[in-house]
């Protein structure tokens, strides 16, 4: 379990791995960006040196919204751990196509061939269509969460205690010996959603929680909403915020550079991607989900990172990030445009201005 929150610890950065093709924007403007595994390779060792803590590879088992390539997410961290010596990769898993026993092996392992570098992302699923076209059960929402928690417990209790029993709706085990154990530190838990019960389920199980872009103030709604609730069940839990990063010399260049993607944006693509995630939060209990409030601009990048305005000089965003780990934030979980050099430009110009402004802050705070 994460400690508590500390917001003079120093911020943490992810990044999404584009181990499927299409970038992370819905758009046909040019990207200098690979999905192959060289390129990949390649990001990790930029990224490792660049700051980052986290590398974030994506689930997709079929093609869609320009993701026609798309390689196994578990396999492909394993590559990237192999190429790096710092780097934590986590890796996304969707229960259904995963049952907590191959995944609590697979990444047991995965620990002792990385000296404890491996994490795991737990994604309920929103895609109907992907679940019809590979033959899986398509659950209802609360369904859909209820079996994801019950995946967290069946995986931490497997790789916690000597011998697992455990009765739920979705998964059973009758004493179950698992070894080896993964290496201390045990391999950490993320999940995403921001519906009610996304954050109900980190607020009772989860290490970390992720979350779409959103504004400062609406971040820290969210953020006190799941903290209170984590504390009402003696439960800790750490938080991410997803961002797309545009970072140029003038925050002329960089605002050109958005409206580029949302010029050259795939209409039918977004409309589509659009149809399916309004689909999927309407089927929660409050009528919404993830992306209840995004617009189509918004959703030309997945993950609504447009809204979190990393978008301007490396000043600017310094600033911008700091006001979000001042709303409770933990780690930054960002995507970018051209991938390898946006990346090492972020390194060089923009982490540097934000380890700056949390030592400001901590002074003032020691001495004011």
């Amino acid at each position: 379990m994460p400690e508590q929150t500390n917001r003079h610890a120093p911020l943490q950065f992810a990044y999404w791995v584009p181990n499927v093709s299409g970038g992370l924007v819905v758009s046909k403007i040019p990207q200098r960006t690979g999905w192959d595994a060289e390129y990949n390779r390649t990001l990790a060792q930029i990224a490792e040196r660049a700051g980052f803590d986290y590398a974030l590879t994506q689930i997709r088992f079929t093609a869609g919204y320009g993701a026609d390539n798309q390689h196994e997410s578990v396999a492909f961290s394993q590559a990237l751990l192999g190429a790096t010596t710092r780097l934590k990769v986590i890796a996304a898993l969707l229960p259904g196509p995963w049952h907590p026993t191959l995944a609590a092996k697979q990444i047991a392992t995965i620990s002792h061939l990385s000296q404890a570098r491996i994490a795991v992302n737990i994604v309920s699923g929103w895609f109907r269509g992907e679940f019809k076209a590979i033959g899986e059960p398509w659950l209802d929402h609360e369904e859909r969460y209820l079996r994801s928690e019950e995946f967290i417990r069946c995986l931490r209790g497997i790789w916690q205690q000597e011998s697992f029993t455990f009765a739920g709706d979705f998964y059973r085990y009758r004493d179950y010996v698992m070894k080896p154990k993964p290496l201390d530190p045990l391999p950490e838990i993320f999940q995403g959603g921001s519906s009610r019960a996304a954050r109900d389920m980190a607020a009772r199980v989860s290490d970390w929680y992720f979350t779409n872009g959103n504004s400062v103030d609406n971040i820290r709604r969210q953020i006190e909403d799941i903290q209170a609730k984590a504390q009402d069940n003696g439960h800790q839990v750490k938080i991410g915020v997803n961002g797309f990063v545009i970072a140029r010399d003038t925050e002329q260049e960089a605002q050109q550079v958005l409206q580029q993607i949302l010029d050259q944006a795939d209409p039918a693509a977004v409309q589509g991607f659009h149809h399916e995630v309004q689909n999927a939060g309407r089927a929660s209990p409050e009528g919404e989900g993830n992306w209840a409030a995004s617009t189509l601009e918004d959703l030309v990048q997945y993950n609504d990172g447009f809204k979190t305005n990393l978008i301007g000089t490396p000043q600017q965003i310094a600033e911008r990030i700091i006001a979000y780990k001042n709303a409770g934030t933990d780690l930054m979980l960002l995507g970018f445009l051209h991938f390898q050099e946006e990346v090492a430009y972020f390194g060089r110009e923009v982490l540097p201005r934000v380890r700056e402004l949390e030592r400001q802050q901590q002074a003032v705070t020691e001495h004011g």
